[in-house]
């Protein structure tokens, strides 16, 4: 089907931290080739991307810096659409889940399929923290992957092996505000009956068995599995996100993958009033560019949605790369084992194409790849420098030597001649041909096929020798030289966008389009080009070393965070009977008094009524609190500990206390409001 326009979407960011190169290479690198590709050739395209602000992720670094969610997407947001534009990544809007049109867009969707009845509301029971007082999110609760025995397996997802999970599969789950072990309790949430859904979805996976095989035999293993889809909640009991809008859904937000996708319809329509000739006219093709991690909702449980729903398009491709690994290792945030967009663009000023060209050259389509410092300075070095730099700088340097920055006329062709500029005008074609099926490295290659051709030209003709014997030939030589580099200038835009500016200027020529590189005389006998310069410069090995001693650095610091974690923890103290840990009594009670012990700096004299009645006890806790933060607070004592003296004083029982690694102590107290003085800890 030939379609009037395309939409292409990237893959929207959690806004919990920075962009890193597995970002790039896995959606937006290639999501931005091919935008400008399309533009190039003169197509409607419009290329939709933004923060993704609503996820459960977004909450736990709020709760991990002490700062409130908004103020975490609001510094990510900035940080991700600042990389991504030095960077070169081309949207025609960056937008946000946190909008006012797309808490509208959002709602206004779940409205749709509430009232056609599209959900199911289903009471089921989800993991509660009792200590938190909240039910979790999947991502809330870490436990034992049931399929590669990974310990921090997610509750929706195992990072290790991919596996999507529930929480309850999860093997010794326990709840990441609190530690403790989640309980299950009932709740109610909407259901997207997929398992009704199944039919129609097989339907559509069938008709795209052209997609990547990685995508088709991933939706495929989905589809044709033992329990075969299953309904899943487009609800969730969280206090951060887009409000449910029914009646009776207080205190619940629509699903992050309910919400998310919808970010795309919203951003369109941020973008232009007439977004709705790019989502609903079936003219219209709608690609996703994502990670393989992303497949099943992009190519299952979003377009379910948007048939349900009944108005949009549904996905026509979705290109998902596989992973990026750095160094022989999985990259990961967590241990800092990445290269940080951001980062990168303060160390390698300028050098953003030679990024895009490493990640583009070995870009996971179909398997995952690794990135290594050295294989980046080998890529500039021996691929951007020796082969497209040379070539452009020898042919720049003997027209301005020879002819006065003109381009001379070409006088008579050999039969090379004709083949070269055959050669020349087919080079777009297979370009295209390669992008039209999203291989962007063999695409890449044929861009390089084309600057190693005119090296090779030029190598084999020599001007520089023929000058002296030949002029005439060598004004033909120098003019084809020059068409290669006005077509390098046109094809390279979607690859290398930096360089192609920098091009079109050497050669004081406004930027062509696409077309235009299939004819083999862009620049006309005469024409003045412009100064010769640099288009790289050498990457030396201090360079690298740097980059290599940073993350090896990285990776020494989390191993001793590591370590140092585990030696914090104390030896476990020699096992005991439950006979001799019942004779311990073990009670809540409340402060009525606290001071100072005259004469020390860690005593404090405590009152406290342990409900069956009210003694002193000293404790050596005054470096912690102050006597007057202590009066009314609830702790936790050993009521039947032998009195003793201290400092004159009967002491009658012992305050308990937790101590961190630091050796700094904290009162252990209870967190429910009803719990009793007199309470036993049991």
């Amino acid at each position: 089907m030939t379609f009037k326009r395309s939409l292409l979407t990237a893959a929207l960011p959690y806004a919990n931290g920075p962009v890193h190169i597995g970002h790039l290479a896995g959606c937006y690198l290639p999501a931005d080739i091919y935008a400008r590709y399309l533009r190039s050739k003169g197509e409607d395209v419009k290329f939709i991307c933004g923060s993704d602000e609503h996820g459960v992720p977004i909450t736990i670094k709020a709760k991990k810096e002490g700062i409130t969610p908004q103020q975490v997407v609001d510094k990510y947001h900035k940080i991700m659409g600042d990389a991504f534009k030095e960077f070169g990544i081309s949207f025609d809007i960056y937008s946000r889940t946190t909008s006012k049109t797309h808490h509208q867009t959002a709602s206004d969707f779940f409205k749709v399929m509430y009232e056609k009845g599209c959900f199911t509301e289903e009471v089921t029971k989800q993991y509660y923290d009792d200590e938190a007082k909240q039910f979790l999110a999947d991502r809330y609760i870490v436990g034992t992957c049931p399929k590669c025995a990974n310990e921090n397996a997610y509750g929706d997802q195992c990072e290790k092996c991919g596996t999507s999970l529930s929480p309850t599969e999860l093997i010794n789950p326990h709840s990441t505000l609190s530690g403790s072990k989640p309980v299950l309790k009932e709740t109610k949430n909407w259901f997207l009956p997929l398992d009704k859904l199944s039919p129609k979805i097989k339907a559509y996976i069938e008709q795209h068995k052209d997609w990547k095989s990685n995508v088709y035999g991933q939706c495929k293993s989905w589809l044709d599995s033992g329990d075969g889809l299953q309904p899943r909640a487009m609800t969730r009991d969280l206090d951060w996100g887009v409000p449910v809008p029914v009646k009776g859904a207080d205190g619940k937000v629509l699903y992050v993958w309910f919400d998310a996708p919808i970010g795309y319809i919203s951003a369109t329509k941020d973008l232009t009033p007439d977004w709705k000739k790019y989502w609903c006219d079936k003219e219209s093709r709608l690609i996703h560019f994502i990670g393989k991690d992303n497949i099943v909702f992009h190519c299952i449980i979003f377009p379910a949605m948007l048939m349900e729903h009944g108005e949009f398009v549904v996905p026509d491709n979705v290109p998902a790369n596989e992973f990026l690994n750095l160094e022989g290792d999985k990259i990961s945030t967590s241990r800092n084992w990445a290269v940080w967009l951001h980062e990168y663009l303060l160390d390698f000023k300028d050098k953003q194409d030679v990024l895009r060209y490493t990640l583009c050259a070995n870009a996971p389509e179909s398997k995952d790849n690794d990135f290594t410092w050295k294989d980046f300075q080998a890529k500039n070095n021996n691929e951007l420098v020796a082969i497209l730099g040379n070539f452009v700088n020898r042919t720049l340097v003997l027209t301005h030597k020879y002819y006065e920055g003109k381009v001379p006329e070409a006088v008579e062709y050999t039969k090379d001649d004709l083949r070269i500029l055959e050669e020349i005008s087919k080079a777009p074609e297979k370009i295209a041909a390669a992008l039209d099926q999203f291989r962007f490295r063999e695409a890449l290659a044929e861009l390089m096929n084309l600057a190693r051709m005119g090296n090779k030209y030029l190598a084999d003709t020599e001007p520089w020798k023929l000058i002296k014997t030949d002029e005439k030939r060598v004004k033909t030589i120098m003019n084809i030289s020059l068409q290669i580099t006005a077509n390098l200038a046109i094809v390279c835009e979607p690859f290398l966008p930096f360089t192609s500016k920098k091009l079109f200027g050497m050669l004081d020529m406004p930027a062509l389009k696409w077309n235009s590189a299939k004819h083999a005389h862009n620049l006309s006998s005469g024409h003045k080009i412009g100064k010769e310069e640099l288009l790289y410069n050498k990457i030396e090995d201090p360079e690298i070393e740097a980059q290599v001693k940073k993350l090896q650095d990285s990776k020494k610091l989390n191993e001793e965070q590591q370590q140092s974690q585990k030696s914090e923890v104390k030896s476990q103290k020699d096992e005991i009977t439950f006979d001799q840990f019942e004779k311990m009594d073990i009670r809540i009670a409340t402060v009525l008094e606290a001071e100072k012990v005259a004469g020390t700096d860690k005593l404090l004299k405590l009152k406290v009524d342990t409900g069956n009645d009210v003694r002193t006890i000293v404790s050596g806790i005054a470096v912690y609190y102050k006597p007057e933060d202590l009066i009314g607070k609830q702790v936790t004592m050993l009521v039947n500990l032998a009195p003793r003296k201290i400092k004159g004083i009967e002491s009658k029982g012992m305050i308990l206390m937790a101590e961190n690694s630091k050796g700094e102590l904290s009162l252990v107290s209870p967190t429910r409001e009803d719990t009793n003085n007199g309470s036993t800890v049991k």
